[in-house]
């Protein structure tokens, strides 16, 4: 089955933990004017309810993630990173 890139660069929230290599999960996208949901492959194991971001599609719904915080939701004050 083709690549989906419409879900690359969505966020989306784990209904069932990823297990790093050793296995999928299963991660809610917000995507098409709905929700879907899609086989999540991560690095390293995420737990359930993590906010991810899909940074690749691997087809057959399929997708890469990563743990995601929004900076935009950083509390006032905070700096971050920057320098």
């Amino acid at each position: 089955m083709a690549r989906d890139d419409a879900v690359v660069g969505c966020t989306g929230v784990l209904l069932i933990a990823t297990r790093g290599a050793a296995g999928p999960g299963e991660v809610l996208v917000r995507i098409r004017g709905g929700s879907e949901t899609f086989l999540a492959w991560s690095a390293e194991p995420l737990p359930v309810g993590a906010t991810v971001l899909v940074i690749d599609s691997r087809g057959t719904r399929q997708v890469d993630v990563m743990e995601w915080a929004d900076p935009l939701d950083a509390p006032p004050g905070d700096a971050g990173d920057a320098g």
